[in-house]
């Protein structure tokens, strides 16, 4: 395989196109369409860029063959990746079965004040994991720039079909939920323990749905690694609105932690706040749909 075809190779491994490319680049549109038929060729300084920018050798770019050097996973995305989505799927889950078990240990007669900080630990915990995981995904971005597509066709169905499971199982278990506690609330009196009991095992399957539909969602974008290359190596006006989605969405969090903590060290709201991170999760995905720059080209 000579350069154009190596050049075309990984260009469309990273999900850019030949005006992107010759942003990344600064040279024109015209230049990249040259090299890749074969009508002219770049500046050394350039193909050490390219070097770069892709991570492929240069020996392996002028005269091999980039797409055989990348049959492996050899930055161990895979694994990487499926150990994010656990982390990520535990933590957020975590947070609502700690304000789903809070109901169930008053009933039990625990202490409030042992309640409380045994949801404020579990709170922290959570979101530390949240925040150290979220570093390491984007040490490992930096690190790992550009990923080649190693998965074959027969393991992405595969996963497209427990996928399916995993969202209609989360979406179950939330309607599940739903039909137990209206039976629960018919054949129980509504006073106390009853009451809390329900709103325990509620909360719990709640837990399990969310926890269900994060861990196959970051699974499925596991496998579109094009929109993973792309991302890493987005256009000047893409990078601008990437930053602001995360410098929105890590804000919101940050600002919803604190309402959370400071309403339940003052008020003792721990057990009835939780909601607050539903809805924070459900508006940081609506910055990511209105601001994507993306949008309508996937």
């Amino acid at each position: 395989m000579a350069f154009p075809e190596n050049l075309q190779f990984i260009r469309a491994q990273a999900g850019v196109t030949q005006e992107q490319l010759a942003e990344q680049l600064e040279v024109s549109r015209q230049s990249v369409s040259r090299w890749e038929g074969g009508q002219s060729f770049p500046e050394m300084d350039t193909l050490l860029r390219i070097c770069d920018l892709y991570d492929v050798n240069l020996d392996t770019l002028l005269r091999g063959s980039v797409e055989e050097s990348r049959v492996e996973d050899t930055a161990r995305y895979d694994q990487f990746m499926s150990r994010f989505a656990r982390r990520m799927a535990i933590s957020i889950g975590g947070i609502i079965a700690g304000a789903g078990l809070c109901p169930l240990l008053d009933t039990l007669g625990v202490p409030e004040m042992l309640i409380s900080a045994a949801m404020l630990l579990t709170v922290t915990i959570c979101v530390v994991v949240i925040v150290a995981t979220g570093i390491q995904f984007e040490n490992f971005r930096r690190r790992y720039p550009v990923i080649a597509d190693f998965y074959s066709q027969e393991k992405k169905d595969a996963f497209h079909q427990t996928f399916v499971w995993y969202i209609t199982g989360g979406v179950g278990t939330i309607l599940f939920g739903v039909t137990l506690l209206m039976l629960f609330s018919s054949v129980f009196p509504e006073q106390e323990p009853y009451e809390s009991y329900g709103a325990s095992l509620f909360l719990l399957m709640i837990a399990g749905a969310v926890t269900s539909f994060v861990y196959a969602g970051i699974n499925n974008e596991k496998y579109e690694i094009w929109k993973y290359n792309r991302n890493n190596n987005p256009t000047p006006e893409a990078k601008r609105r990437l930053n602001l989605i995360g410098a929105i969405q890590g804000a919101m969090m940050t600002l919803v932690t604190a309402v959370y903590v400071g309403l339940g060290l003052s008020m003792n709201l721990w057990r009835t706040t939780w909601w607050i991170f539903a809805v924070a999760g459900i508006l940081c995905g609506v910055v990511s749909i209105v601001l994507d720059p993306y949008k309508g080209k996937d």
